[in-house]
């Protein structure tokens, strides 16, 4: 009998979803409008402690319209994290700007400040000022925010925070989502908490949530007639899918603890074996939410043993594992653009493995990938 499948990251429901999703019918706002979009918005102002919200109906969508509230254009530069979701990136070409790709550095695997800084004092010499950073949490480990805000500031350039994988997370007791000139979220499927697809944007004021709506929905003026005197998006989030939201945010922090016990039990089951790492903050200034526990094998040091090899053998028993997000200057679609840095993002890509970290990962779940572990390394 065919074993089921344990897979990297499937959505977990908290139980009071359906009471939100009730609610909407209820009250026939089965549309981008509603009480449950004010009170998502609401509680994840509440969560992340400043800035105000917007929801969107993806990350993508967030991202888009945060290059659009920091006023990038056709022709700027937008400097962005390599190592990343393809998603980080697409919304510049979107817009007919230029991404420039940076490096990733070792401690946190994110934007590496000395290859930012070689990118932007390249693009100065050549007389054009880069529009925006996009900095990414990446697997829910903060950047350094330090060193990269200290750049931003040095060369006048904002910050698009993605923090797609990082909602939980924070830097020095301040959560993530809250450090950049923007922040996004995201709400897919396989993130921390989920409203089936979904996003959102975080900004300083009042003023630019109210213009991200607006931007969000179609950017009709204020007429008795449908009037349009800039270019709008059909990017809202829908009422219903903000009740998921609302009933998931209520769950968040058990999500939390949850994700970090996976990684524990990773950190346990690799303590003994040679040749793995398992990715952990820096320090004590940073909190992770593990939203993904990733390994590096180290083939040198495993006898010849592999990231392919871990990752076949787990699929062997019917376990999901997948690469790191192959750096985006190495994709195809983006290898025409330039890129600065050294190889750091793409040996963590030949290297690392992204393991089962759903919230519902079981006691027998965690002992058939111990079997298939201590099996591949003879334990």
């Amino acid at each position: 009998m065919s074993k089921d499948k344990i897979w990297l990251s499937t959505p977990h429901m908290g139980g009071s979803e359906l009471k939100y999703i009730q609610e909407a019918f209820d009250t026939n706002w089965i549309a981008p409008v509603g009480s449950n979009l004010t009170f998502l918005e609401q509680d994840l102002e509440n969560y992340l402690g400043s800035g105000h919200v917007a929801v969107l109906n993806s990350g993508t969508a967030a991202i888009h319209l945060g290059l659009i509230l920091l006023g990038v254009q056709t022709g700027d530069l937008v400097l962005c994290q390599s190592m990343t979701f393809s998603a980080s990136a697409n919304p510049i070409i979107y817009l007919g700007a230029t991404p420039v790709f940076i490096d990733s550095e070792p401690e946190t695997w994110n934007l590496c400040p000395i290859a930012l800084e070689e990118a932007i004092v390249d693009s100065l010499a050549k007389g054009k000022r880069p529009k925006a950073i996009i900095a990414v949490h990446l697997y829910g480990i903060p950047y350094q925010i330090d060193e990269v805000r200290t750049l931003a500031n040095k060369y006048e350039i904002p910050i698009l925070e993605d923090s797609a994988e990082a909602l939980g997370s924070s830097y020095k007791g301040q959560m993530c989502g809250t450090f950049g000139d923007i922040g996004v979220l995201s709400f897919n499927g396989s993130k921390i908490i989920t409203t089936s697809g979904g996003g959102a944007v975080v900004v300083k004021s009042k003023v630019i949530k109210e213009k991200t709506i607006f931007l969000a929905t179609q950017a009709r003026d204020k007429a008795p007639h449908y009037q349009h005197s800039e270019i709008g998006y059909n990017y809202r989030m829908s009422n219903i899918c903000a009740g998921i939201g609302r009933g998931q945010m209520e769950v968040l922090n058990d999500h939390i603890v949850l994700k970090r016990a996976i990684h524990e039990f990773y950190v346990d089951l690799f303590k003994n074996i040679e040749g793995i790492s398992v990715f952990i903050v820096p320090n004590d200034n940073f909190f992770a939410n593990y939203w993904l526990t990733t390994i590096l094998i180290h083939p040198l040091e495993t006898s010849g043993i592999d990231r392919e090899m871990v990752r076949l053998a787990l699929a062997e028993e019917n376990i999901e594992s997948r690469p790191l997000w192959k750096p985006l200057h190495l994709q195809p679609i983006f290898s025409q653009y330039l890129y600065f840095g050294t190889t750091v993002a793409e040996t963590l890509f030949d290297n690392g493995l992204c393991l089962p970290s759903g919230p519902q990962l079981s006691l027998e779940d965690q002992s058939r990938i111990r079997a298939v572990i201590f099996k591949l390394f003879k334990k």
